[in-house]
């Protein structure tokens, strides 16, 4: 019905159109209605679970928060159904609500809670309800924390693995917050983490005891409940959760105890990735997890699909749209604690692995291993995820297809997602009228220099043109919020823009620019931090890097701007790998740039590595390498400069380097 209602006053106007000469646009007009029936069915069938959860039975573990109501669910629908591949371990639905149901009763042991109904639920103490143990008993972790108090966050340090998901599941059963924290945090950055987002626990695995160490003193004087995931420990003060896990019975824990009082309420924290400062604490509402579920519903994923996850679960691509995507289509899900490129082609053909989530670098990781057997013989036909580069998607569909990929646009804190469901090699998502009808989102112009929307005469921003790079912006609404971080308000400042197209709209700034071509694709252009200006030109690092991956001798490519003594702006600096075999080609390398690359844009530095570093996202480092600069009696990796009168990259000796600084070797 839904489609009837949309395809009707399209065809009305489908003269019109064509006069118009909007061809482009209309030859896409399917893809785009198909995928309008299918994201408003979507929305109808979450709204429909949500209703039904909130006139079950309050006793009930279906009446409770999405995560419990949806797992009991498929639990009872289709309890040997397999949930979780890991190694060799297999776990059904059945077994996943078992697992987190004792998790939960040894944390509502903790807030002193016996289960039985005497108050009104989540964020109210229940009245009557057994106390906790008093201060240092064990149940408690072995701490002088006092009681887990109802809603109160409890901090993850675990590693991708079952334990992580059934800790996570049992904490949203017993009603108290999680925040995720990466795994890689130690000493100060660990402890913002914990005190930004007000944590009054921590749960860690065993085989971070040893490097965490010297944090204990520091973490037990906030007064923290220490738990660790095993028994190898004999350290004071930290428990073993999994020991008073399997003390506690699994059967269902009711559903008032973790029932939100508003959808908006925060029940979950994730960590930016503070690649320019320490990390901050995203709130994720109840909302947001209860539309995650229909993330591989929107991608076209079905139940009887197999989904690879290799991404680290404290990332909202791992957790939210991974696992709480898997629950909301009720599919299987093979979770790798970490990537291995070697590897990926043996576990698809080894688990009948249908479709795979990337991000980042991961993909290219891929492409640039050696040929195996394995990836001949494969079942997987989608591959869904964000950061894929045009050169690699290319090489990949090439290599590794026939097999559709499916890009996505989103961020951990944000209001906007894009989905490119046509294919279109290169695009992150459409814009048509559409879909931005559902997801409604613009495209501003912005001014580099300033780092501000520009506006009209009336203060207001206005729209780009097709083919001009915009700041993505999406209205805040009650359907798409803006929770902010943990803390002080002004962490979110930055991140909303006000009196947009009208006095007194409020709009979500997402720090990324983006274009949309004539035919209505979205290209991610760059990130507003990453974009440089030299030579009174702004200059996109994606477009440099897109323009020197096309060289054969290159395996990696990094563009990033940095500060050179005397000159305004930044100077555009490549750091690159080779790929084996070859060698750098540097008479090749400058022909190659000067005749693709505009004179502002070419880079002016080259830094030659063995490998690129990346995030734990598979993201390039470039505030990093920026940082780091091109000082050569600094950096031990082999520098090049290019030298405008000659006309070539040339060594960047400490002599060149001084002649720089003095102004007498020309950039």
């Amino acid at each position: 019905m839904a489609a009837l209602l949309l395809l009707l006053p399209l065809l009305l106007l489908l003269p019109l159109l064509l006069k118009l000469d909007l061809w482009p646009q209309l030859r896409w007009l399917p893809a785009d209605l198909a995928f309008t029936v299918r994201a408003l069915r979507c929305k109808r069938a979450l709204r429909a679970r949500a209703l039904a959860a909130a006139a079950a039975d309050p006793e009930s573990p279906e009446s409770g928060c999405s995560l419990a109501w949806r797992l009991a669910y498929l639990a009872r629908e289709q309890p040997t159904h397999t949930f979780l591949i890991h190694g060799a371990q297999r776990f059904s639905y059945a077994d996943a609500e078992r697992e987190s149901n004792r998790i939960a009763r040894a944390f509502l042991h903790a807030r002193g809670c016996t289960g039985d109904r005497r108050g009104s639920g989540r964020g109210s103490t229940e009245e009557g309800a057994r106390v906790a143990p008093p201060a240092g008993d064990a149940a408690a972790g072995g701490t002088t924390a006092p009681p887990l108090a109802p809603g109160a966050t409890v901090a993850l340090l675990l590693p991708a693995g079952p334990d992580f998901l059934w800790i996570w599941f049992g904490l949203a059963k017993a009603g108290l917050r999680t925040a995720f924290v990466p795994t890689a945090l130690r000493r100060g950055p660990l402890l913002h983490c914990l005190r930004s987002c007000g944590a009054s626990a921590l749960v860690l695995a065993t085989e971070f005891l040893e490097s965490l160490e010297p944090d204990l003193p520091a973490l037990r004087a906030m007064g923290l409940h220490l738990w660790a995931t095993g028994p190898e420990t004999n350290l004071a003060g930290i428990s073993n959760l999994l020991s008073e896990a399997a003390d506690q019975v699994d059967e269902p824990v009711p559903g008032y105890l973790s029932a939100p009082q508003n959808i908006m309420d925060t029940c979950l924290y994730i960590f930016t990735s503070g690649t320019t400062g320490l990390p901050k604490a995203a709130r994720i509402s109840h909302l947001k997890v209860l539309q995650c579920q229909g993330f591989y519903h929107l991608c076209g994923v079905h139940q009887e699909d197999v989904i690879y996850l290799a991404l680290p679960l404290y990332h909202m691509s791992g957790s939210l749209l991974g696992i709480v995507g898997c629950l909301g289509i009720g599919a299987t899900v093979v979770l790798k604690p970490k990537f291995s490129a070697s590897q990926f082609w043996e576990d698809c053909q080894k688990h009948r692995v249908t479709v795979f989530q990337y991000i980042g670098e991961l993909c290219r990781y891929l492409v640039n291993q050696p040929p195996s057997k394995a990836e001949c013989d494969h079942k997987v036909r989608l591959a869904v995820g964000s950061g894929l580069r045009p050169d690699t998607w290319e090489r990949f569909l090439r290599r590794f297809g026939p097999l559709q990929i499916l890009e996505t646009y989103g961020m951990t804190e944000g209001n906007v997602a894009t989905f490119n469901y046509t294919g279109r090699q290169g695009a992150v998502g459409r814009a048509s009228w559409l879909y931005k009808h559902i997801f409604p989102f613009s495209l501003i112009r912005y001014d580099v220099m300033t780092g501000e929307p520009i506006r009209n005469a009336q203060g207001h921003c206005m729209a780009t043109s097709p083919g001009e790079p915009g700041l993505l912006v999406a209205p805040v609404s009650q359907q798409s919020p803006f929770l902010g971080y943990a803390g002080a308000p002004e962490l979110a400042k930055d991140k909303l823009l006000k009196d947009v197209f009208w006095s007194g709209d409020i709009f979500f700034n997402t720090g990324d620019l983006l274009v949309c071509d004539e035919q209505g694709f979205l290209h991610f252009h760059d990130r507003t931090g990453d974009t440089f200006r030299w030579k009174g030109e702004n200059v996109a690092t994606t477009e440099v890097a897109e323009v020197l991956e096309t060289l054969d001798f290159l395996q990696e490519v990094n563009i990033y701007g940095v500060m050179v003594p005397g000159h305004e702006g930044r100077a555009g600096m490549a750091a690159l790998a080779l790929r084996p075999p070859q060698a750098l080609n540097l008479v090749r390398l400058y022909s190659h740039v000067s005749e693709n690359l505009p004179p502002y844009a070419r880079p002016r530095f080259l830094r030659l590595q063995e490998s690129l570093a990346t995030t734990e996202t598979f993201k390039q480092q470039k505030v990093r390498m920026a940082n780091e600069g091109f000082d050569p009696n600094v950096l031990s990796d082999p520098l090049y400069v290019l030298d405008q009168d000659i006309g070539a990259y040339l060594p960047l000796t400490p002599a060149r380097y001084s002649a720089l600084l003095s102004g007498d070797l020309r950039i």
